[in-house]
Formats: C-alpha cells, structure tokens, sequence
C-alpha cells in the first residue's frame, strides 16, 4: 500500500473515532474517486487535480485506485488541485473505509459549487475555504483542549467536566454560539475524556 500525503494544516480523525457511514453510498471505490475528479473537472479554473490515498493507485492513472485495491490502514482521501492560480485541498477521513471518505468527498466538492453560484454572499469565497497556506504564511494553532474548555492543564476530571457544561452552553448555536466553537468544544471535551489529552 502506498503512503500519502495529507495537507499539514487539515486535522486527523483519530483511527479508534474512524466511523461506519450510516448510510449507504452504492457506489463502488472506483466510481467514487471518478466522482470526485468529474466534480473537479467541471469547476472553472481548476487544473493539475492529484487524488491520492493509502491504497495503491493506477500507474496509467494515478488518480484512480486499483478496482481490486486491498483496504489500506489509512481510508483518507485527498484532493490537491490549483484554482486560479491558488494551490487547494480537500480531505475527508472520518470513516471506516476509502469508498465513503471519497464519496463523502465528492458530496462536500459539489455541495461548496454549488453554495458559491447560489444568490447569497458571504465575507469569504467558499472557495477559499480550501485554499493551502503557500510557503512563507504562517498556519494558525488550533488551540489546545484545555485552552478551548479554560482549564489549567493540570485540571482534575471533576473540573475539566464542569468546564465542558459551562462552555457547551454558552456555544450552543441556540444560545448565540456558533455550529463551529459548539463541535470544538465537544472535541475538546472528548480528547481530555477519552486519553487523547491528559486531564
């Protein structure tokens, strides 16, 4: 199997939170990965797409898995390509296997086409969302656990989950939080409980 090459400033999902997708995609591997490239290809702009993952690829077509491609360790799928001149990534690795994280790619590339040629505007291009740091810019910490929950890292579990309850609250998005600081604080939470972080 082969390594690849996952986007530095992109997050893991740790293999033991690796999921079973609940659904079914009915597609097979192959038809996901062609999914995901027939999506990029019809994005204006986009040129040099490189799919790669932990499964052995093609050599005639290194963007495409072997159809009898043995399961890799890793089932991330990345997608490396330039848009406009800009150098982007989009990953997925939250399931148990390469066919849904490539098919779950395929879904988020055509759901971001088709936010940006909707009627509303936002701050930020969904575009840019997936734009790669270039070479000199500096990539923005996420910050730690305890930093995320405001306790010392030192922190008994007793406080760490008092913490966590005051903290869900107030970023609840029903509450004037945000959809985003509502799952960091609930990642935060899992990592110093589950051994990820001492507490």
């Amino acid at each position: 199997m082969s390594d690849f090459e996952w986007p530095e400033s992109f997050p893991r999902t740790p293999p033991k939170k690796r999921e079973v997708y609940p659904g079914n995609f009915r597609v097979q591997t192959r038809c996901a990965f062609q999914n995901i490239l027939g999506e990029l290809q019809s994005w204006d702009g986009v040129t040099d797409v490189q799919l790669e993952s932990g499964a052995d690829h093609l050599k005639q077509n290194p963007n495409l898995p072997y159809a009898n491609a043995t399961k890799p360790d890793d089932p991330g799928v990345v997608a490396y390509f330039t848009k406009d001149g800009e150098q982007m990534a989009a990953a997925c690795d939250r399931w148990d296997n390469l066919r849904d994280n490539a098919q779950d790619l395929y879904h988020y590339l055509h759901e971001t086409r088709m936010q940006e040629q909707r009627g509303t505007v936002t701050a930020e291009s969904e575009y840019q969302k997936l734009r790669l740091p270039s070479a000199g810019e500096a990539v923005e910490a996420a910050p730690s656990p305890h930093a995320v929950l405001e306790v010392a890292p030192d922190a008994a579990s007793g406080e760490i989950r008092d913490a966590y309850r005051e903290r869900i609250k107030e970023a609840h998005p029903d509450n004037g939080g945000s959809e985003t600081e509502f799952k960091r604080v609930q990642g935060a939470y899992e990592t110093l409980t589950t051994g990820g972080d001492s507490a």
